[in-house]
């Protein structure tokens, strides 16, 4: 059996599965296209859809021949029909594609499901059990630090967005570097220690009824927010994707300090609105507290 594993930058948990595929002796590929090329093929074939949704299908259908393919299951938003069932969504509108098995990316069903996965794919109970030892070190992810909050002679501000926007530079790399531009330091959601923003999404007004996506938005969102060297939020919205667009805004009014709601496109490098909110944010800073933090501070 040779199995596709699609990577995702936004996903914590590439190594777990890609390590249990090995101990397992089943043969595995990645995508073989530059991301450039997959989001390319994405967009040609599903030209409407959101922004991520396209890079994923590319990197789905760049995998080639395979019996296959394990898809990390992302934190979705409400209203995301693909992000809570893109393996159901996918073959209803492209033919002939090998089986799509959604795994999880943490939490509690990881090894159950890891277990499920592993007799599908070798039917060797033992070697399962042997695989599941071998990897359960690494269940918990890649370690995370804070990021740092303060720079010289810059404005801090947070940007808030989807880990499947953010984390992948073929899509938001354009960002930060025009931000930079403009005196602005961007801390970035996906860069904070999930477990602190999942700490701080406890908060959230009937937290337990609200999908994962959209707590870790607002786990992001508050626990930035609270930040006296913050001076406001960006909220990055994929291009074409409704559902994040409406999540965001709704948190967006939430906040208490100066907020921009900025669409985000794959190689995008101009971003006009951010001037404009540079000065919205240094008018707001003349009346508060100068912030005694050092440069480089971190939480």
């Amino acid at each position: 059996m040779k199995v596709g594993l699609l990577e995702s930058r936004a996903a914590r948990l590439n190594a777990y599965w890609a390590t249990l595929l090995k101990e397992l002796e089943v043969e595995f590929v990645h995508s073989a296209l530059p991301d450039d090329q997959a989001l390319a093929l994405g967009r040609e074939t599903l030209p409407t859809e959101a922004l991520g949704v396209q890079l994923m299908v590319g990197r789905v259908l760049a995998l080639g021949r395979v019996d296959a393919v394990l898809i990390p299951r992302l934190p979705s938003v409400t209203g995301d029909a693909w992000g809570e069932a893109f393996a159901e969504l996918l073959p209803r509108r492209i033919s002939s594609l090998p089986p799509l098995i959604e795994v999880p990316d943490g939490g509690d069903d990881l090894e159950t499901v890891a277990t499920e996965v592993g007799l599908r794919l070798s039917q060797n109970a033992g070697r399962v059990r042997r695989a599941l030892e071998k990897v359960r070190r690494l269940a918990s992810g890649p370690r995370q630090e804070m990021p740092l909050l303060a720079r010289a002679s810059h404005a801090t501000v947070a940007v808030i967005g989807p880990r499947t926007l953010l984390a992948e530079d073929i899509l938001a790399g354009g960002l930060r570097p025009a931000l930079e531009r403009l005196g602005l330091h961007g801390v970035f959601s996906h860069e904070l220690p999930l477990a602190e923003v999942i700490r701080r999404a406890e908060r959230m007004e009937n937290a337990g009824k609200v999908p994962a996506g959209e707590r870790e938005l607002f786990g992001a969102a508050s626990l930035l927010a609270g930040k006296s060297g913050v001076r406001g939020l960006i909220f990055a919205v994929p291009a074409r994707d409704g559902a994040a667009g409406a999540a965001l805004e709704r948190l967006a009014r939430r906040m208490h300090k100066p907020t921009l709601q900025l669409m985000v496109d794959a190689g995008q490098t101009g971003f006009p609105e951010l001037e404009a909110f540079r000065g919205q944010i240094a008018a707001a800073a003349q009346g508060a507290p100068q912030d005694t933090a050092e440069s480089g501070e971190r939480a």
